[in-house]
């Protein structure tokens, strides 16, 4: 129930320093794209990230 119970926050500048150090791990090119992983992966265990995205696509 991920979607319904929220169990932790972390903000954009976590996801940043979390996408960093995992980028050799993720199958990504681009820092935004491995934040935009790390971020959905976050949402899908229930963890909210806090703040406005850095990126308004």
């Amino acid at each position: 129930e991920p979607q319904v119970k929220k169990v932790g926050v972390v903000s954009w500048e976590q996801v940043r320093e979390i996408a960093e150090s995992k980028m050799s791990d993720l199958n990504c090119f681009t820092l935004e794209a491995a934040m935009r992983m790390v971020a959905g992966t976050a949402r899908s265990m229930g963890i909210n990230v806090e703040g406005e995205s850095p990126f308004n696509n």
